[in-house]
């Protein structure tokens, strides 16, 4: 089974369809999308935080299948493995008190993303999905890492809501781009990176 080469305009239409599920006046209201609300209310996922890997490099993880799942024990310095439900997202325990935080925030709207678009494949591999800042070694699993990370900034970013936002905030470009992320609660990057996508930056 491959995975669906969902186009730009079907993943604006799916984050869109995901927010509304929760609270469509949110796609008109520049305010910032309560991810863990519509992982947990909307999708009945269970959220967990634990230290995926020694290296800090994993952020978040999706388990599709009710496993084993190896996490890293910092007090002991090694990995155990440890049951983990169907339906359960977990975040590394290095963001618990950043919650706030643009890459908290990122890395639940990444997650979410692929429940939403990747639970048919995932189960039939009996795998789970990763969120890592390494590069992947299939080409597969790059395709699925970048339909996640671009759903994810949909999902965090809403394109009716940025627009109306960056017309509604005075100042410079730059300055538009630092309050729109404190806005949304995303990093200034994304922000730049969205308005930049829908041409609204030159």
């Amino acid at each position: 089974m491959s995975i669906c080469p969902y186009r730009k305009e079907a993943l604006e239409a799916i984050a869109r369809k995901v927010i509304s599920q929760y609270d469509p006046r949110l796609l008109h209201a520049p305010s910032p999308i309560p991810v863990e609300s519509i992982i947990e209310q909307v999708y009945g996922l269970t959220m967990e935080f634990q230290f995926i890997r020694s290296n800090g490099r994993v952020l978040g993880e999706t388990v599709f299948e009710t496993a084993m799942v190896p996490i890293y024990e910092r007090d002991r310095g090694g990995y155990k493995l440890i049951p983990v439900k169907a339906g359960t997202v977990i975040i590394d325990a290095s963001l618990i008190h950043n919650r706030g935080d643009g890459r908290f925030r990122f890395t639940c709207a990444h997650e979410l993303a692929h429940w939403v678009l990747h639970k048919e494949f995932y189960t039939q591999r009996g795998e789970t999905a990763a969120m890592t800042s390494v590069v992947r070694s299939s080409e597969t699993d790059a395709a699925i890492e970048r339909q996640a990370d671009r759903l994810g900034c949909y999902l965090l970013m809403p394109k009716g809501a940025v627009k109306m936002a960056f017309y509604n905030t005075n100042g410079s470009a730059g300055n538009k781009t630092t309050a729109l992320a404190e806005l949304f609660g995303v990093s200034r990057q994304a922000m730049q990176i969205r308005l930049e996508e829908m041409r609204l930056l030159p």
